[in-house]
């Protein structure tokens, strides 16, 4: 059963992050260590200039490092991008792909999704793929098959024999202080995993759903209580460690 998942609850840092911002994951590795080993699988994506030097904290405790995005390419002429082969070589073990913030600043399609979500599995990490529609698209009713179409998309082919999770962010609700209802969050997390069960069997059946948009210490208890809601994509509130610890407590 999905419920039966393990949760993950990874923290996105977007661009925020220097050397000093590590005394908070110094910070989230003492509370971690200090009693019972937690029940979720606890994980950052910094910006990529602080991989190497996270994972030194982070991996004695037990946390996960990931990045925020990648080139399709595993190597090539791109200047200033990052392939997923070198974010591995400097630590990382996931990739956020397809999130809403590079679909609209970087006009990021849905197959480019995917073509970067094979690259992740190419180089043996977990891509954290992506998906959910804008406010205009929910008040026009839309947004079941716009979220709908984004994941038979984005979503590859290869997720059938390697791990993948799937996160679900309402554009219009992170970073904003607005959340969708328990009831919305339900709706579509239920339609998330009967797609995805229709589309690979069994293995539909154990992959990951997070939820991200302003998910913060106050609502994490009652958003991770909701069926087939695998876990959290937090922004904001990863950046303070009082605050993760929080949410991770609350899984």
């Amino acid at each position: 059963m999905a419920d039966s998942l393990t949760k993950l609850i990874a923290g996105n840092w977007k661009m925020n992050g220097l050397r000093a911002s590590l005394f908070e994951v110094e910070k989230l590795a003492s509370k971690l260590t200090a009693g019972a080993a937690p029940r979720c699988t606890v994980a950052i994506c910094p910006p990529a200039t602080l991989i190497a030097a996270m994972n030194q904290i982070a991996a004695p405790a037990g946390i996960v490092v990931g990045a925020q995005d990648c080139h399709p390419a595993a190597s090539g002429a791109h200047t200033g991008d990052l392939s997923a082969p070198m974010l591995a070589d400097a630590g990382a073990q996931l990739v956020i792909v397809g999130h809403s913030e590079r679909r609209a600043d970087h006009g990021e399609t849905d197959e480019l999704v995917r073509q970067k979500a094979v690259s992740v599995l190419a180089a043996g990490l977990t891509p954290i793929i992506c998906v959910g529609e804008t406010r205009a698209e929910r008040e026009a009713g839309t947004a079941d098959a716009v979220v709908a179409a984004q994941l038979a998309a984005s979503v590859p082919d290869e997720a059938a024999d390697d791990d993948v999770v799937v996160a679900y962010e309402p554009v219009w609700a992170i970073g904003t202080g607005l959340t969708p209802t328990s009831a919305d969050i339900a709706q579509m997390h239920k339609s998330l995993r009967d797609q995805l069960v229709k589309r690979f069997g069994a293995k539909g059946a154990a992959i990951k759903l997070l939820y991200g948009g302003s998910l913060k210490p106050g609502n994490a208890r009652e958003i991770l209580a909701i069926e087939h809601v695998n876990g959290g994509l937090i922004g904001g509130a990863s950046l303070l460690a009082d605050d993760l610890f929080a949410i991770i407590s609350a899984a």
